[in-house]
């Protein structure tokens, strides 16, 4: 076995152990339909249903599959119930797959703005997503731009310290934009790989929160115009569809291109990261599933799909 596909299997036993809560809750119903039901009808396909929404796929989700799966069904002429299982499994990995250039701004210079409400993990994954970057041998600056909530600016000084990146920090209570500006500058100046600017994590006021995030996008767009720009949101996968409604919000008032879901070890809320893909129409780009640094993985569709449902 080659040393990637050690990796690889490291990383999925991982993903595995942290889905396991979202797995057991799972794989009795499941068993249950596919073994239990001796034919394909509405009862069977009402179980099914009721499994995945438990399961927080939500409703959304759950229609647009089973929808596919019945089509598929009749098209296949299938009678046993236990041959839809591999069917609804491929169903879901077709909707998860987060597309070809998904990361294209590991491959140019980037700026990352990183939005999500106080206490999802965004300062930590922020700081993981440094390390991984600096790890590759990239340039990474982090800009610390959360400048109102107490705590911010050491928090993400602490980890850019542990991951070996430089910051540009002002002071609590600064203008995020002028720090927006300063990173900008010292991005372009040191020919950076990647500059992540932590940005502020507020909903009460979305007015003010709107106007940080314009200045800071027409900051970028007048200094750095050749620079590939990401807007990802962070959000934590054991509230379920609360995060939905979150990454409602934020979507309202930023170009949001990408999911960092949070906390999925120890959630039986797993499905939600089917939820929010089809829901909102945005990928998954990154899940974490514990505190370590290579626990913030890069979303693998097939993976993460043969960790929650198969046998």
């Amino acid at each position: 076995m080659s040393e990637t596909e050690t990796k690889k299997k490291g990383l999925f036993a991982r993903l595995k152990e942290g889905l396991a809560k979202t797995r057991n809750s799972i794989a009795d119903g499941f068993d249950s339909i596919f073994n239990g039901f001796s034919s394909i009808d509405d009862d069977f396909y009402e179980e099914l249903e009721e499994i995945l929404i438990m399961g927080d796929l939500g409703v959304h989700a759950t229609t647009e599959i089973l929808d596919r799966l019945k089509e598929q069904v009749k098209e296949q002429h299938l009678k046993e119930p236990a041959a839809c299982r591999q069917l609804l499994i491929d169903t879901i990995k077709e909707r998860m797959d987060v597309g070809e250039n998904a990361y294209e701004f590991e491959d140019r210079p980037s700026v990352l703005l990183v939005v999500g409400v106080n206490g999802v993990g965004k300062t930590t994954s922020i700081g993981k997503l440094a390390s991984q970057m600096k790890s590759r041998g990239k340039r990474v600056i982090l800009a610390a731009a959360d400048t109102f909530r107490a705590g911010a600016i050491e928090q993400l000084r602490e980890w850019a310290n542990r991951a070996g990146v430089e910051i540009i920090a002002q002071n609590e209570g600064s203008d995020p934009a002028a720090v927006g500006f300063d990173a900008v500058s010292a991005g372009r100046a040191r020919q950076a790989d990647g500059l992540i600017c932590d940005t502020a994590g507020r909903l009460h006021n979305k007015k003010n929160l709107m106007e940080e995030l314009k200045k800071i996008n027409r900051i970028i767009d007048r200094e750095y115009p050749e620079a590939y720009k990401e807007t990802l949101i962070v959000l934590d996968g054991t509230t379920g569809q609360n995060a939905l409604a979150q990454a409602r919000e934020f979507m309202a008032v930023a170009d949001v291109s990408g999911i960092i879901l949070t906390k999925m070890d120890g959630t039986a809320k797993g499905g939600i990261a089917v939820a929010v893909q089809a829901e909102l129409g945005i990928p998954v780009k990154y899940i974490g599933i514990g505190e370590h640094i290579d626990d913030l993985q890069k979303f693998d569709a097939d993976s993460y799909v043969d960790a929650l449902f198969a046998e």
